[in-house]
């Protein structure tokens, strides 16, 4: 069983050619049985009429639909929560993503991927959008060690147990590849067709990319730091204390000299203890911080397994 999950938000012009392109790639046997599940992120169109329709015509078509627009990281949860397929593809409803790259994504996979993500790399969208895109991709290539052209693209496929075992939120879809690849599992990469823009209109802009530099630091924190905060806050911390405390030093001796005028009204009096005083803040919240880890940490999220094979004894029940 295939699931194709796909968040739809004012979609309405394009369900329906997606639909019949996801069904003629599995009705010709290219791919096996599937499902296609349709995740309706509070549209304000037609768009669950028409998914109404589909799932009356189709029994492979289910529908979800949320009561606002919650954003696509939970219409993805959503859908993933409802999928019965051991391969999970996501795919947008812009119809910019083709369906018939499917059996590639499943023919790569038999090379022992856990994670493919497509990537555009002949992308038909305006410069303002290509460019910001290729630089935020080389920063979350490069700050996490998961290699992609693409993280942005949403075009993706799963094993389920990538799926059972990452957990997102917020805006932190788009880096399903990066979390998985932290805790081991294997990603790569598809080139993709990425069609022009039939319908609707792109629903990122300039905040995207802020908010997404924001995330890539809280993927960041979550890849590295996660279960040792201590050492990226206490780390700052102490830096601060170190420097402040030279700082006081220096200045310590310069009072022991008599020839020096008083320090009082020195600026590096003032700059070494607001230092000492920030660092001193910052080693208390990664003590704090560690406290929190240790009452909520769970031993799953230590380690990742990949398979166990039972001891003699506990295969005879002994």
């Amino acid at each position: 069983m295939i699931s194709v999950v796909v968040p739809v938000h004012n979609e309405e012009e394009s369900l329906a050619t997606l639909h019949a392109e996801l069904a003629a790639v599995f009705d010709g046997g290219r791919a096996g049985p599937a499902e296609f599940l349709f995740v309706d992120d509070g549209s304000r169109d037609g768009s669950w009429r028409v998914l109404a329709e589909l799932a009356r015509t189709d029994s492979r078509v289910g529908a979800i639909r949320f009561r606002r627009n919650f954003g696509k990281a939970a219409a993805l949860v959503a859908g993933f929560q409802a999928a019965h397929g051991d391969l999970v593809f996501t795919l947008d409803g812009d119809l910019q993503d083709d369906p018939a790259e499917i059996p590639r994504f499943l023919a790569e996979l038999e090379r022992g991927y856990d994670v493919l993500s497509g990537w555009k790399k002949t992308r038909h969208d305006p410069w303002h959008k290509v460019y910001p895109s290729r630089v935020f991709n080389w920063m979350v290539s490069h700050l996490t060690g998961c290699y992609l052209h693409d993280h942005n693209c949403g075009f993706k496929l799963y094993r389920r147990a990538v799926l059972e075992e990452i957990g997102i939120y917020g805006e932190l879809h788009r880096f399903i590849p990066v979390l998985a690849h932290a805790r081991g599992f294997h990603v790569g990469e598809v080139e993709v067709r990425h069609r022009p823009r039939r319908h609707g209109r792109s629903k990122y802009g300039l905040a995207r990319l802020l908010k997404g530099f924001l995330d890539l630091l809280t993927v960041r924190f979550l890849t590295r730091f996660s279960q040792r905060p201590l050492h990226v806050l206490g780390g700052f911390g102490l830096a601060l204390v170190v420097l402040g405390g030279l700082g006081m030093v220096y200045l310590a001796l310069l009072w022991l000299d008599p020839a020096n005028r008083p320090i009082g009204n020195r600026p590096l009096l003032y700059y070494s203890g607001v230092l000492m005083s920030i660092g001193i803040q910052l080693l208390s919240l990664g003590i704090l911080a560690e406290l929190v880890t240790s009452y909520n940490i769970r031993p799953e999220d230590t380690y990742s397994v990949v398979e166990t094979l039972p001891s003699r004894q506990e295969e005879s029940g002994s």
